[in-house]
């Protein structure tokens, strides 16, 4: 069964388009590993044998391709096994008394195993829309550097938000959003009023001229503002990066 729930998360995470029976085939195989309890091995012989059955459990659940699917396909198996295992370790820790054999066991182990496999699942649906939601956030981080006129310089790390799409209606300049208090005072000194237009509602924006703006390294050529505001929530960032400015 917990072969068959990781075989089955590595297959949701790499989105391989698996049968079923292929998954509950490469499960089954991996029941081979009990052989072990009736052969003496040492760690090294012990080591060798479970490498080489995780091998066949993913040639029979996902074909081989090539090489680098296959060997992506073993990654990702050992690495949903890690979490699996160390989150089913902390589990029986704080549900367990005793241990015996594989599993730490209550007073009936038939709990322990239905309790685990629940979780198991749980644990793993989590885990896969988690690895999902960096894959597609991870492309909208940026580092920015802002060159203000006096030569003052910040360099931080920004957010695309493709809701941000603030432009002053006088030049229609591209506004960036910046962390009000990691601003100097003396810049603050050369704000201008800019007012703005959203479908949540309408206001004045505080906003400094900037000289360059260079993106991931990339010198940015459109003209743009950097608007004051409090409202950045995201940990780890001081901008939010306006989608026009990486248009093209």
């Amino acid at each position: 069964m917990f072969d068959f729930i990781i075989l089955l998360a590595v297959s949701f995470v790499l989105k391989r388009n698996i049968k079923i029976y292929r998954v509950l085939l490469g499960a089954f195989f991996g029941t081979l590993t009990l052989l072990i309890l009736f052969i003496r091995m040492n760690s090294i012989e012990l080591f060798i044998f479970k490498f080489i059955v995780s091998i066949f459990m993913i040639l029979i659940t996902f074909n081989y391709k090539n090489i680098r699917y296959t060997l992506k396909n073993i990654y990702y198996l050992y690495l949903t096994s890690i979490i699996l295992g160390g989150f089913l370790y902390f589990i029986n820790l704080q549900i367990s008394t005793s241990h015996a054999g594989v599993l730490f066991v209550t007073n009936d182990i038939r709990l322990n195993v239905v309790i685990s496999i629940i979780l198991s699942i749980i644990m793993l649906y989590s885990y896969i829309n988690h690895i999902k939601n960096l894959k597609i956030n991870n492309n909208k981080y940026y580092k920015i550097n802002i060159e203000f006129f006096d030569k003052t310089k910040y360099n931080i790390n920004a957010f695309l938000d493709t809701g941000n799409k603030l432009v002053d209606p006088y030049k229609r300049r591209p506004i960036i959003l910046v962390k009000d208090s990691i601003i100097n005072e003396n810049l603050k000194k050369k704000i201008i009023f800019v007012p703005y237009y959203t479908a949540s509602g309408e206001g004045i924006l505080k906003c400094i001229n900037i000289s360059k703006l260079y993106i991931d390294g990339i010198l940015c050529k459109r003209k743009c503002l950097v608007g004051l505001t409090d409202n950045i929530k995201l940990d780890g960032i001081d901008c939010i990066l306006n989608e026009r400015l990486l248009e093209g």
